[in-house]
């Protein structure tokens, strides 16, 4: 006799599942379409093309909704809408600012710092931020394989140094829990390795992800997890990504934030400060806010050292300790992120 009880969870697990890889699939990808949607002015949208040609538009749907249309000064909006200055070639600003091409001695692994590692664990996104320092990435040359992958683990295995795993992308979560739980699985089996760690987007911009399938080898893992969202600014929260962070942090998961300081997106004390509490509402630590990466194509988002100390120095002066994030840039070469 069959558990009817049995049939009815699975099928409505497979249904949740679905829905995030529906939304994911049926994201804005067409500057066209973003520039009607978002009732754009017709102006717009030759330089949305262009940028678009270099670095493709991405945006899904729960995100979408939070912007407001026909104000092109949303903050949202500027971190998705693809313009004319991505085409623009700007002195200092490259494909690969932080020089990770020389940084992976396996595939889908970059090592970068003492203690810990970076696994490309899945190379799509789920939204296509214009400033983000991997848009020229080589993802189809680094994402391996579950036979590829062996060579990665090898390389965690045979050094009792790296304390530290990190799913990195592309968005590690755009991946199936599938085989992010077996991967999660062969890195419980390296005995020096105690600490999981997650960069990603996707409990932001679609919500719906943290579904019980991620839940449930989030809450079964013994390594120590923590996730680093990425929010730049207090609009993205809305009580959808509470709730999923609240799913998160019951699973035992530590949730911290790291942000960008984007030109026209958060420059301002009030924008930081609005962005540090509305985290906190949702449970979230700050933890880094990083200057610009110089990566060639988001030149427009620069915001130099000085303005960026200043609005920091000011910003210290509105919030208490523990919700000022560390103001750092990362240099290639150098041990670790270096503190402004």
């Amino acid at each position: 006799m069959q558990d009817n009880t049995l049939i009815v969870k699975d099928s409505a697990d497979a249904a949740e599942s679905a829905g995030w890889k529906r939304q994911l699939s049926r994201a804005v990808r067409d500057p066209a379409e973003l520039c009607r949607r978002l009732n754009l002015a017709d102006a717009w949208l030759p330089g949305a093309e262009g940028g678009h040609a270099l670095f493709e538009t991405c945006v899904p749907e729960a995100f979408l909704a939070r912007i407001e249309p026909g104000n092109l000064a949303d903050p949202l909006l500027r971190q998705v809408l693809p313009l004319g200055e991505e085409t623009r070639e700007t002195s200092g600003f490259v494909a690969d600012p932080l020089e990770e091409a020389e940084q992976r001695p396996a595939r889908g692994l970059i090592h970068k710092y003492h203690g810990r590692v970076l696994l490309i664990a899945s190379p799509t996104c789920a939204v296509n931020c214009r400033y983000c320092f991997r848009r020229h990435f080589p993802y189809a040359d680094n994402a391996p394989s579950r036979a590829q992958w062996r060579e990665a683990l090898g390389y965690l295995r045979d050094d009792d140094s790296i304390r530290e795993a990190i799913f990195s992308g592309g968005d590690p979560l755009a991946g199936s829990d599938r085989q992010l739980g077996w991967l999660v699985g062969e890195l419980e089996n390296i005995a020096h390795l105690k600490r999981l760690r997650i960069h990603t987007r996707l409990p932001v911009v679609i919500p719906d992800r943290v579904d019980d399938a991620l839940l449930a080898w989030l809450d079964a893992t013994w390594l120590q997890t923590v996730m680093v969202l990425h929010i730049n600014h207090a609009n993205e929260i809305d009580q959808a990504v509470i709730d999923a962070c609240t799913r998160l942090q019951k699973a035992g998961v530590t949730l911290l934030n790291q942000s960008v300081l984007l030109r026209g997106v958060n420059d301002s004390v009030s924008a930081l400060e609005a962005l540090s509490e509305r985290l906190f509402e949702a449970r979230i630590l700050p933890y880094y806010l990083h200057v610009l990466d110089p990566v060639a194509g988001a030149a427009h988002f620069d915001v130099g050292d000085d303005e960026a100390r200043e609005l920091v120095d000011k910003l210290r002066q509105r919030l208490p300790g523990f919700l000022m994030p560390r103001l750092v840039r990362e240099i290639p070469g150098e041990p670790s992120k270096t503190p402004l």
